[in-house]
């Protein structure tokens, strides 16, 4: 099947395209809300643009795709491979992503509030400066993925991998970290921790240095004694943390001179 088969068979009213071969269609501006592309193959297709809303692409595979700036709002995408894929602004609020393959995809700017993330493979993809507001990511591979500048607000992080992530200037305020993986040399430069739950969280080595970590809750977090040098905690914002500090595990370190309420 071809990109015009496709489109003239879903003007006539089809939509049920499962298991499809559009390997390198060009579908760019294509309206096709609501269709059944599970399964399918679009590997290497062009999407820009197009309106795929509502769509179902379970387990379809979109290696190299090009889905710039494309509307998959509440389109399920669970276990899709989208490795490599390029999603720049793309609109994907309240996708279903579970289980879905991102390698090196680029989502820089992309719109990824309130999605469903749980157990995807992100590793090495672009989050920079993207929309992760309340997203679930229980689990999820986010080793060495760079969230540069972005905003995961509330989001929930809970076993998540972050290794060798760059979180440089990102926004975790209220996000769930409990148990996450943190590890060096992950950069939070800048990055907004306020509220956020780090309980039982590994940041063995990670750069604290600059972070806000206003009302965190670390208890159980690990953290290594290179983390509490002063050069290192330097501005770093630890107000109101002494009753979340029980059962830590701080290898020598002494917070205690941080621990002061915010200057007026």
């Amino acid at each position: 099947m071809d990109a015009s088969e496709l489109l003239e068979r879903y003007q006539a009213g089809e939509r049920n395209f499962r298991n499809a071969q559009l390997t390198c269609a060009d579908l760019n501006d294509a309206n096709l809300l609501g269709v059944n592309l599970s399964g399918a193959d679009l590997s290497g297709a062009s999407l820009i643009d197009a309106d795929l809303s509502g769509t179902d692409l379970s387990g379809a595979n979109l290696f190299g795709a090009d889905l710039l700036s494309t509307e998959l709002l509440n389109a399920d995408l669970s276990y899709a491979n989208l490795s490599g894929a390029e999603m720049l602004g793309a609109s994907l609020s309240d996708a279903d992503l579970r289980g879905a393959v991102l390698l090196n995809a680029n989502l820089r700017y992309a719109n990824l509030s309130d999605v469903c993330l749980s157990r995807a493979n992100l590793s090495f993809a672009n989050l920079l400066g993207a929309n992760l507001f309340g997203a679930n990511l229980l689990g999820a591979d986010l080793s060495y993925t760079n969230l540069f500048g972005a905003d995961l607000f509330g989001a929930n992080l809970l076993g998540a991998d972050l290794s060798y992530a760059n979180l440089f200037g990102t926004n975790l305020s209220y996000a769930n970290l409990l148990g996450a993986n943190i590890y060096y040399p992950t950069s939070l430069l800048a990055a907004n921790l306020s509220g956020a739950n780090l309980s039982s969280t590994n940041l063995n080595g990670a750069d604290l240095s600059t972070a806000t970590l206003t009302e965190a809750k670390l208890v159980d977090m690990y953290l290594q004694q290179e983390n509490l040098q002063p050069s290192n905690l330097y501005h770093a914002k630890l107000s109101r943390l002494l009753n979340a500090l029980s059962s830590r595990k701080l290898s020598d370190g002494d917070l205690s001179h941080r621990l002061h309420e915010p200057d007026v």
